[in-house]
């Protein structure tokens, strides 16, 4: 046989597998891998556990604990799980499954804290062996342990205990100990330690005069009626007070605020002497915020530091942090220039005479003594990450639009590491050391789903490398991810956009098209993190043949105070209008089917998916709304009031944006989904649509979750993907 002949049968044995090679690099990724909660859900490597002792970082393992120097990246093992659970055994203390969840509060001793079946364990690695066990009495939730002094707080059903005594003793209808006003103003806990460990600060929220709302358990023999209370906009909300207890003495004080009827406290910190407690109080209207500080041991109030007013509305949502090195100083977050930028104060101004000042958008802002603005810029602080004492820096994460990253202002001169337009397209996060002198940098870019590196503080260049994570889609077939900018309804503002391509994109195809949505506050859909924001069900649509489409409207966040609150009393309205310039971009491109475009979303985005296949029925030909606001009457005080103010006083917004009036508009096909027990977004919203729809001879579908909340978790969430890409597959 020839050489050519040999060659040619050595090829065609070889071309089945190499094909099958290829068709295994270039498969499609499916709904079990994309989605979480699917038996093959696919995700990037991560770092789980990560964190400081000191300036030393711990990395921990299931069966490893390693010490990284980050200096130098050299890794050590501190200790093993084997060795750690023959102490636990030999004290009949339980044993620990793996070494995540292993926490190093205590910088100067070689300890560290984990919890085995509720018991708080502290653990001396150094000489293995058990310091001390505490466990909370059965029932107990919300633990708060406090590593300065050992103490434990905790909640059973609604009252407060600390150690083995109970703190509080009310009736049904009075919560003490946790999270209030329905987790707005940053607040998501209700029990906050002084710096050393003697007093503790709690809530106490009475809402017994607040109306109940029925969710049904359909998993008992005979439904049963569970009560949540919920107050809706306009309606009598709940009254929080601020507790301070002492558990050397067992006794409680509370602040002595007046009657807390219709005011919000929020964002409770300590003074480092632990003789004075600080609250941001927002009356009801939200468009006026007080930095007050009262008096630890009588609860009496000693001033008001600071106020900031707004004709639309103030939104504080953090915390004053005092400076290690000076207990006179701490630093105010504000947006009153327009972005959320860091300010430094004073303690000695509530007794200084003030003046007030107008600020950015209409706003103005009262204050007494010297304040400082520490940074500056059309950008936002979106974090503070903590403190290097030694240089008297300030070290936080800065964000605006598709741009992040990690700086340091040096409190004294007011420089910063350098300028904000020096970030690229990224998403950062980051955990300080102890001193400050180095940080845990976790980032993604549109290409790299997670890096974690360790960085020197003085350049935040990378001393170590800790994970350069692989794409877990790698060898599948993914779609093309394009971003940019159109101009909003204003003519003026930048909304950036997302748009996917399938894999296999053809130009000279006409390709059906689905927006998809959120558009509220406190969101970012477009991102400069991994595949800049897109979630695994864009990606599947796009897998199989359609454009997917996202774009930012006005409304929505880390672009500033003027692009957040342009939405103000008409929420849905202005958004909407963006979400249509966005379509517009979509018909200029040649290969977008303008006769097939359709729009999907959750929550407040499940509100934008109704609204615009009500509003603009022309467009939209098939959605799917999840969650959504239907009527924000209907929604609850804190959100609601402060974007729609109440009924009463915006009857105009409210008959506006009720979606209800809109019923007889629908022309498309409109499935939503609602959760039975969503107690977010109560079902009253979706199910009186329906009745609107019914009374207007309009015909939406209509699906239900049993037993989930707000969103639909775990493996049920694979079902929830599939359902919505079938009606998109069947209609559009």
């Amino acid at each position: 046989m020839s050489k050519i002949g040999k060659r040619a049968i050595l090829l065609l044995l070889a071309l089945p597998i190499g094909f099958n090679v290829m068709a295994q690099e270039t498969k499609k990724p499916t709904l079990e891998e994309l989605i979480p909660g699917g038996e093959s859900y696919r995700y990037a490597e991560n770092l789980y556990g990560l964190q400081w002792w000191g300036d030393e970082c711990i990395k921990p393992g299931v069966d490893t604990l390693y010490s990284i120097q980050p200096k130098t990246g050299k890794e050590t093992m501190v200790i093993t799980r084997e060795q750690i659970n023959k102490v636990l055994e030999e004290n009949k203390a339980g044993k620990l499954s793996h070494l995540y969840s292993v926490r190093f509060p205590w910088t100067d001793k070689a300890q560290m804290l984990f919890t085995i079946a509720g018991k708080f364990i502290v653990y001396d690695f150094k000489n293995n062996q058990v310091i001390s066990t505490f466990k909370p009495k059965d029932g107990a939730n919300n633990e708060d342990y406090c590593a300065a002094s050992g103490n434990v707080a905790y909640t059973i059903d609604n009252n407060l205990y600390v150690n083995e005594k109970a703190v509080t003793n009310e009736p049904e209808g009075i919560v003490c100990g946790q999270t209030v006003h329905r987790n707005e103003f940053g607040i998501n806990k209700g029990t906050f330690w002084s710096p050393k460990g003697n007093l503790l600060a709690f809530y106490r929220m009475d809402e017994s005069m607040v109306t109940q709302y029925p969710l049904v358990d359909i998993t008992a023999r005979v439904g049963e009626v569970n009560n949540v209370r919920y107050p809706m906009a306009g309606m009598t909300s709940h009254q929080v007070k601020v507790g301070i207890y002492n558990p050397a003495t067992g006794k409680s004080i509370y602040l002595n605020a007046g009657d807390p009827t219709d005011r919000y406290f929020t964002n409770i910190s300590w003074a480092p002497d632990e003789k004075s407690l600080y609250l941001i109080e927002v009356n009801r209207d939200q468009n006026h915020a007080k930095l007050c500080q009262y008096n630890a041991e009588t609860g009496e109030p000693m001033g008001v530091l600071y106020e900031e007013m707004h004709p639309k509305y103030v939104e504080p949502q953090n915390p004053i942090v005092f400076l290690p090195w000076d207990p006179t100083k701490f630093i105010y977050q504000s947006q009153r220039d327009g972005y959320n930028h860091l300010y430094l104060f004073e303690t000695n101004a509530a007794n200084m005479k003030g003046e007030t000042y107008n600020s950015a958008n209409g706003g103005s802002y009262f204050q007494a003594g010297k304040v400082k603005q520490l940074t500056k810029g059309n950008w936002l602080v979106s974090e503070i990450l903590g403190f290097n004492t030694k240089r008297k820096e300030v070290i936080f994460t800065a964000v605006e639009g598709l741009r992040s990253g990690h700086f340091a202002v040096n409190v004294s001169n007011g420089k910063i590491s350098e300028p904000f337009e020096n970030c690229k397209e990224s998403e950062h996060s980051g955990t300080l050391s102890a001193s400050g002198t180095y940080l845990i940098d976790r980032y993604s870019t549109k290409d790299q789903p997670r890096v974690i590196n360790l960085v020197d503080t003085k350049n935040f260049k990378e001393t170590a490398n800790l994970l350069t994570a692989e794409n877990p889609y790698d060898g599948y077939q993914m779609p093309s991810i394009e971003t940019g900018t159109i101009k909003a309804a204003d003519g003026t503002t930048d909304l950036h956009y997302r748009l996917m391509k399938p894999a296999n994109f053809d130009p000279a195809k006409k390709y059906p098209v689905i927006v998809y949505v959120y558009g509220g506050p406190h969101a970012q859909c477009v991102t400069g993190g991994w595949q800049n924001g897109a979630r695994g069900w864009d990606t599947y649509m796009a897998s199989k043949g359609y454009i997917m489409f996202t774009i930012d409207n006005r409304g929505s966040s880390n672009r500033g105070l003027t692009f957040e609150n342009a939405t103000f009393r008409r929420l849905g309205i202005e958004e909407g209008k963006d979400q249509v310039k966005g379509v517009e971009f979509l018909k200029s491109l040649p290969y977008v089917d303008s006769e097939r475009i359709g729009v999907h979303g959750w929550s407040f985005g499940g509100h934008m998916t109704t609204a615009l296949m009500l509003r603009y029925p022309e467009i939209f030909k098939v959605g799917v709304a999840g969650g959504p606001v239907i009527d924000w009457g209907y929604y609850e005080v804190m959100y609601g009031e402060r974007y729609m103010d109440t009924p009463e006083s915006n009857p105009e917004g409210y008959k506006e944006c009720n979606l209800k009036n809109l019923a007889g508009q629908l022309e498309g096909h409109l499935l939503i989904i609602h959760d039975d027990h969503d107690d977010t977004c109560v079902p009253q919203h979706t199910l009186s649509f329906m009745k609107a729809c019914v009374d207007a001879r309009t015909y939406p579908d209509l699906f239900i979750y049993p037993c989930h909340k707000h969103n639909v978790a775990g493996r049920d969430r694979v079902h929830l993907h599939e359902k919505i890409t079938r009606y998109f597959e069947q209609n559009l």
